[in-house]
């Protein structure tokens, strides 16, 4: 059987019009008014400012949990696959066991130790909206995603296994088994071919995929408009988007 392992990132999600990260209007280069993306997107922001914290992530990325998916998300609906992706959207378009390596935006979890195992739950993205229904109401904004998250607001303080942190792999935490990381190296193991699609190898779970496949031996295809030079032997090169990878090449093997 052949066992094709599909890695993706940002690129397979813009035609559902959601910007790449590193892109001109991406996640990661917009920030907050006194912090860079990188300094809001931190374990240590959301426990010292958890107000600016959830601000900015209900702006950022909850404003994309209604969107939906697109050709290349039901197209791997059917294949194994770990994403870098947090909009969820290969999960809308019925793939079962993909494995959200950073997270997932319509997820919480109560806030944790990181390694431990603990429950996911549905974030409550509907009930902020529902009590401010217009997020440039900062003040009311701020009240209610402290309420929703569980965090006091005369402490702001998040407390452990009690308050929700959103469930996103953020810039200063680690790869752990609630993000099935044991299991996505597993499967990066057994692949004899690793397709890597819409990434810019940018994240550590890219690097951790392709030194797998190098070890194995296995055969590793790079598929984005502008693809990275990897600068390695045995690495085929589609340059061109996923979408068109697969009415072009993927369909006709």
């Amino acid at each position: 059987m052949k066992y094709e392992l599909y890695i993706t990132g940002a690129g397979v999600s813009a035609d559902s019009g959601i910007p790449t990260f590193r892109g001109k209007d991406g996640f990661w280069t917009i920030g907050s008014k006194n912090y860079t993306p990188q300094e809001m997107a931190t374990r240590y922001m959301y426990e010292n400012n958890p107000e600016e914290f959830l601000v900015w992530y209900y702006k950022r990325f909850a404003k994309y949990r209604n969107v939906l998916p697109n050709n290349v998300h039901k197209w791997l609906s059917s294949k194994m696959l770990i994403t870098q992706n947090i909009d969820g959207l290969d999960g809308k378009a019925g793939n079962k066991n993909y494995i959200a390596i950073h997270g997932r935006l319509d997820k919480v979890t109560f806030f944790h130790e990181q390694g431990l195992q603990v429950e996911i739950l549905d974030a409550p993205w509907k009930r902020v909206s529902n009590e401010c229904p217009d997020e440039n109401d900062k003040e009311r904004l701020t009240k209610t995603l402290l309420d929703c998250f569980n965090i006091s607001r005369t402490t702001k303080k998040p407390e452990k296994m009690k308050s929700l942190k959103p469930f996103v792999l953020l810039f200063d935490e680690f790869y752990t088994n609630i993000y099935r990381m044991h299991e996505a190296e597993s499967w990066m193991q057994k692949a004899k071919k690793i397709i890597f699609l819409g990434t810019s190898f940018s994240v550590n779970i890219t690097s951790i995929a392709l030194n797998y496949g190098l070890t194995n031996e296995s055969l590793i295809e790079v598929i984005d408009p502008k693809p990275i030079d990897l600068k390695l032997e045995n690495v085929k090169y589609y340059k061109m988007t996923a979408n068109e990878y697969i009415n072009n090449i993927a369909m006709k093997k």
